[in-house]
């Protein structure tokens, strides 16, 4: 059995394969298993489809580990939106008649040690993008483990929003920006993994004919700035009427490696 320990959830898409007859040894190995949930009962319990037609049952109170009311539950909508997805657990005991009770919760405080104890500033983690908003995208890193990366740190060329570089769902690379280790919160960075700007020059030569995006005009109207790259950005002379987001036609004037800075010319 693979072990997803500390990896996002659903990221190999896997359902453990459970042998009936070794749920003790599950038990005192203290293993990380994956399953999918199949539904969520009026009470809010989850229910979880394993391999060998086994259900496991993970009731609402072992559910979440972080995001709780002041009952000590999760919120209703964290349980029903774990429906048709992936989730990692542990096994907490099996009943006579074989119903499996099994912990998210428990994967989540033991993910949530590793982020305090183990994790550095400047690692790289894999991640899967679970949601996003204005100002930024929430990476879950493992274990149910949910990070922030803010709008900045997802590209070196200003974007108006993070969906110009990610959707949810996408299975990503980040950097570890910072850590709080009292409280466990996460920040991220994405646009280190886009290369650096002598990675993504390399790509271009000086006279090159090539295809850029309009990501910001100068207010004093002094040049446009236009990504060629996700991490590599070039100035031309300042036109009317180009819009942000549109796709232009570009020559490459000049390339200085020193100064790190691309001239462009629109055609």
């Amino acid at each position: 059995m693979s072990s997803l320990k500390f990896k996002p959830e659903g990221w190999n898409n896997e359902i453990s394969q459970i042998d009936i007859s070794k749920i003790k040894n599950y038990i005192q190995n203290d293993e990380i298993m994956q399953g999918l949930v199949k539904k969520c009962d009026k009470d809010y319990n989850l229910y979880i489809n394993l391999q060998n037609r086994l259900t496991g049952i993970m009731p609402r109170e072992e559910i979440e580990a972080i995001n709780l009311q002041q009952n000590n539950l999760p919120r209703e909508n964290i349980c029903t939106g774990k429906v048709h997805k992936f989730v990692q657990f542990k096994i907490k005991e099996i009943k006579d008649d074989n119903t499996i009770i099994i912990s998210r919760k428990n994967v989540q405080e033991e993910a949530l040690k590793w982020v305090k104890n183990d994790l550095e500033v400047g690692q790289k983690v894999q991640g899967i993008v679970k949601s996003i908003k204005p100002y930024g995208a929430f990476i879950e890193i493992g274990g149910g483990i949910v990070g922030l990366a803010h709008i900045e740190d997802l590209s070196i060329a200003r974007i108006k929003s993070p969906y110009e570089r990610l959707k949810i769902g996408q299975k990503v690379e980040v950097v570890i920006k910072s850590i709080d280790k009292q409280k466990g919160k996460v920040i991220l960075s994405y646009k280190e993994i886009l290369g650096t700007w002598e990675e993504n020059a390399k790509k271009f030569e000086q006279g090159m004919k090539t295809y850029g995006i309009i990501r910001e005009t100068e207010k004093n109207k002094n040049g446009i700035f236009i990504e060629l790259n996700p991490n590599l950005v070039g100035m031309a002379e300042y036109q009317e009427g180009l819009k942000y987001g549109e796709k232009v036609s570009v020559y490459i004037r000049k390339i200085d490696e020193e100064k790190k800075k691309i001239k462009l010319n629109i055609l």
